[in-house]
């Protein structure tokens, strides 16, 4: 059987270097590249950090393509802390060193997704768990490029205007709501959406998370030094969360964008309807709305998930740090 092949766009966090050793330890899948972009932190630490997880995972022959350091329009958005100021926790001993720039592509982000599609045409899932800013440059640049996908899975937005940046907005969408715009408004591709209350609601307990790190491999000990020090890891993280269905466990946001992809019966149920990003407003900017009548006329829709089967979801989990 072929393998998918994927194309992972990441602001490498904590979650995201889940997420991509996910898709690593997945035999049936490809990874075609990484390509990066700001948002848990600067795109030079977003690099370093994927060349460190592919290190970690003994993949280091993956290509990885430095992208977008800012959003499309307008200045340079404030980082937050929540996975530490490199994305990983702030534990790595390595920082100084500069080894990991010899391993980045010369080829820009955007430019490497038009020219990997092209090359690979209807063949590849691209999986975006960061700011979607590289996939707008990418489809100003060609605006063919969303038909050469077989597919986009996005973990963004949210479903019923909860936010975790502001009252209304997810943090991927609200560092640059002008590209998760242009993104679902001209990908005519299949597109998939793990919104940031659905992921919330399929909280793990954090017994599964201590026996996922406590696996004998590099990968479980490389996630078990990154979370060590993470108030985001904190089982006291979220107590004071007046909505009950948030912040009550563990959450791998990014991964469930890539189990998703992997496979498609890890998600239970879905809602397939237009979708649009608000771009104004104070409280809104940022905001997934959600058009189940098609009140916007828009010819395309996404397929928004509602429910997952945890059981795949963990098993995906807890392979993905076997290795190697």
């Amino acid at each position: 059987m072929a393998q998918k092949l994927l194309l992972i766009d990441t602001d490498c966090g904590i979650d995201d270097a889940q997420a991509i050793m996910m898709a690593l330890a997945e035999p049936t899948v490809k990874v075609v590249g990484i390509t990066c972009c700001f948002g848990n932190t600067t795109v030079d630490y977003v690099c370093q950090n994927v060349v460190k997880v592919l290190s970690v995972c003994e993949r280091s022959e993956i290509q990885v393509f430095r992208g977008a350091c800012c959003p499309l329009v307008g200045g340079k958005n404030d980082f937050t802390d929540h996975f530490g100021t490199d994305g990983l926790g702030d534990v790595l001993e390595d920082r100084d060193s500069e080894v990991w720039k010899d391993k980045i592509q010369k080829e820009h982000a955007a430019l490497a997704m038009i020219r990997l599609a092209s090359e690979n045409q209807g063949k590849i899932s691209l999986v975006a768990v960061g700011p979607l800013t590289n996939l707008a440059m990418a489809v100003r640049l060609d605006p063919t490029f969303p038909l050469n996908l077989k597919d986009l899975y996005i973990m963004g937005g949210n479903m019923e205007g909860k936010g975790n940046m502001t009252p209304c907005a997810e943090f991927n969408f609200v560092m640059d709501p002008e590209s998760a715009y242009v993104v679902l408004e001209e990908y005519l591709c299949p597109t998939h959406i793990a919104t940031w209350e659905f992921t919330c609601r399929n909280t793990l307990p954090w017994d599964f998370f201590e026996d996922m790190v406590n696996q004998d491999t590099a990968a479980a000990k490389f996630m078990k030094l990154i979370t060590s020090k993470c108030w985001a890891f904190s089982k006291t993280f979220g107590e004071n969360n007046r909505d009950v269905h948030f912040g009550q466990g563990f959450v791998p946001y990014d991964s469930f964008a890539v189990a998703a992809c992997i496979d498609q019966r890890t998600v239970t149920d879905s809602i397939q309807c237009p979708v649009r990003v608000e771009l104004q407003g104070s409280l809104g900017r940022g905001m997934l709305a959600l058009d189940p009548t098609n009140m916007l006329n828009k010819s395309h829709s996404a397929s928004v998930m509602k429910s997952c089967d945890q059981t795949k979801f963990c098993k995906l989990l807890m392979a993905s740090l076997n290795q190697p």
